[in-house]
């Protein structure tokens, strides 16, 4: 079989907030590519945090397993850049090329890209004219193309007429005020950015007579950046967009139901690609679920958070009924500045954010409760389930060796910044780790 190209395209903090999935937020050249394509309604991120979720996929293994355990650009690094999907992909022929945000290292060089298009940054306007230019010349071998977009992170882009407060829902854990209406039309017009970003790259492909044999992968790192979401263990925070298209089945407007997780990308390249999986991966190949032969791949998957702008250690287990979420350590109210400034955190702060407590465990039934917003784990009903899920994370806990079963917190590495989780904003003064 001929090798197929790859694009990877990803965005900052989109989560699945976009047309494809149901939401009223325009993403008209997503949604073609769902339609072309092969959309995965249950797909996760491994980390609702930046740099974790993203050495997650391109690793494939959990944040503590790679060893980023933080914010790249705080410090934090993977334990070997030579575990990145670049280097089997580039021992399998590929060209490697990096066209936009990475965030999985302070420095792109350290990471091994054969080329990098150095944009000057990494929004859709500065980062599409790179790829575009890239995509039109001759290639004589198959490339993998990571094309990165900043948006949509904070700060938005200021609505347009196509962005109406009036007429905006907020997200489900933000309550509707005319600040979080105005909050999420700012977030729709990054998404129409961002959007456009996606169009450019993918008719770039067409006009260079390369779509028919390149397996878009397009994704984001995690949840939307409003509280309650981004860096946090529910669905609204490691629930991601996962559409794919191109050859090997990615075909035809499907809709797969099945668990998935990001740490799955890897090892389903490597089956796809006909490579020897490497030993550290911990994902299983979505193949199985593309070809019809199964399902179903997880029984379970996982996510986790360490650090952010601070120390907030937790782990959580989804089956497709249930969620368990544990907290570890002795606080018990939320680490604000591991939410990003905005209006709608603003609400929140508002009516008292800060002292609301925050269960050590915490177990949803997702079937009658898929918001995650009422806790079961004290409920005798539910006691065999959560020791059940209790086990479920225990054993995995184990198996990828975490460092939070030592029982002390986890330390940041030596040079690492990271904020007192007593603080209010990720924007205030952090520490230097000695």
């Amino acid at each position: 079989m001929e090798r197929p190209h790859i694009l990877y395209l990803h965005s900052h903090d989109t989560g699945r907030y976009v047309q494809p999935y149901g939401y009223a937020v325009p993403a008209p050249h997503m949604q073609r590519l769902a339609e072309e394509g092969m959309l995965f309604r249950q797909a996760f991120c491994a980390n609702p945090t930046c740099s974790a979720s993203r050495a997650a996929l391109l690793t494939g293994q959990c944040a503590h397993s790679s060893g980023m355990l933080g914010l790249a650009h705080r410090g934090f690094e993977l334990y070997e850049y030579g575990q990145h999907l670049v280097h089997t992909l580039a021992a399998a022929g590929y060209h490697t090329v990096l066209g936009g945000v990475q965030h999985v290292a302070s420095d792109p060089e350290m990471i091994g890209y054969d080329e990098l298009l150095r944009p000057r940054s990494h929004s859709v306007a500065d980062v599409v004219p790179g790829v575009t230019g890239f995509l039109a010349r001759d290639h004589e071998r198959p490339f993998f193309l990571s094309v990165g977009f900043s948006e949509t992170h904070r700060r938005f882009r200021e609505p347009g007429p196509g962005q109406d407060a009036r007429y905006c829902r907020p997200p489900a854990p933000v309550p509707d005020t005319p600040g979080t209406r105005q909050d999420m039309a700012s977030f729709m017009a990054s998404v129409q950015v961002l959007d456009q970003g996606v169009g450019a790259v993918l008719q770039a492909l067409e006009d260079n007579g390369l779509a028919q044999n390149t397996l878009v992968v397009c994704t984001t790192d995690h949840g939307i950046a409003f509280p309650g979401m981004k860096c946090n263990l529910t669905d609204h925070g490691i629930g991601v967009l996962l559409i794919t298209r191109g050859p090997g089945g990615f075909a035809g407007g499907r809709v797969c139901d099945a668990l998935f997780s990001h740490v799955d990308v890897f090892p389903t390249l490597c089956e796809l690609l006909a490579i020897e999986p490497p030993d550290w991966l911990q994902g299983q190949s979505m193949m199985p679920l593309v070809r019809g032969d199964a399902e179903q791949i997880h029984a379970a998957i996982f996510a986790e958070v360490t650090y952010h702008a601070a120390y907030e250690p937790q782990r959580c287990v989804r089956t497709p009924r249930w969620k368990y979420i544990r907290q570890f350590g002795d606080r018990c109210t939320p680490v604000l500045p591991n939410c990003d400034d905005s209006p709608s955190k603003q609400v929140w702060l508002d009516h008292g954010w800060a002292a609301r407590p925050v269960a050590a465990e915490q177990l949803y039934d997702l079937v009658f409760d898929p918001g995650e917003a009422h806790n079961v784990a004290a409920d005798p009903a539910c006691a065999e389930t959560l020791a059940q899920m209790r086990a479920h994370l225990q054993d995995w806990m184990a198996r990828t060796q975490d460092p939070l079963l030592d029982g002390e917190p986890v330390p940041a590495p030596s040079g690492a910044r990271v904020n007192d989780p007593d603080g209010i904003s990720p924007q205030e003064e952090p520490c230097l780790v000695p």
